[in-house]
């Protein structure tokens, strides 16, 4: 089912509001939805999940990482974390070890299972990637990346919460 996106004169319920801006979040999220469609299929016959999968990325880029600093890079909370890496550790995708510097820190790194995996689904992901390049343009891609990491890096910069005001 389709759900047409109206850009038209806002219907009279929503004068009465005193919101101007569109609902940037959810249209965010919608997107996210659209885009992770396609890969959830892929994800699902490889058994692991969105979240696994974000971490298995992010340690392939990164390398071996601090619960700490993954949970900040995948954005999952660290109850949520606790819980994804645990299980991870069941299937044999990550192994955690205590550093020697600090023995209250723990590092976590890809296996030899997941890296295999990852190498296996590696030729599917990038056909979901060209199948949506073909489909909406390689140059919209390369603009919309763009514009996420200036959107993401201008951020930064915007203390959480803050009331600016108006």
């Amino acid at each position: 089912m389709s759900i047409t996106r109206r850009r038209a004169a806002p219907s009279k319920a929503a004068t009465t509001t005193t919101l101007r801006h569109r609902n940037l979040p959810l249209l965010l999220l919608q997107a996210r939805e659209g885009v992770l469609a396609h890969f959830r299929p892929l994800l699902n016959a490889h058994g692991v999940t969105e979240q696994q999968w974000r971490i298995v990325r992010t340690l392939l880029a990164e390398g071996a990482l601090e619960p700490r600093q993954i949970g900040t890079l995948c954005r999952i909370s660290s109850p949520s974390l606790a819980g994804v890496l645990a299980r991870m550790d069941e299937l044999g995708l990550v192994q955690r070890e205590r550093t020697a510097q600090d023995q209250r820190r723990v590092l976590v790194s890809l296996t030899r299972k997941s890296r295999h995996l990852a190498a296996a689904m590696a030729p599917e992901v990038e056909a979901v990637y060209a199948r949506i390049e073909d489909h909406i343009g390689a140059d919209f891609v390369q603009r919309f990346y763009a514009t996420l990491d200036e959107l993401i890096d201008l951020l930064e910069g915007l203390p959480a919460g803050e009331d600016d005001g108006e």
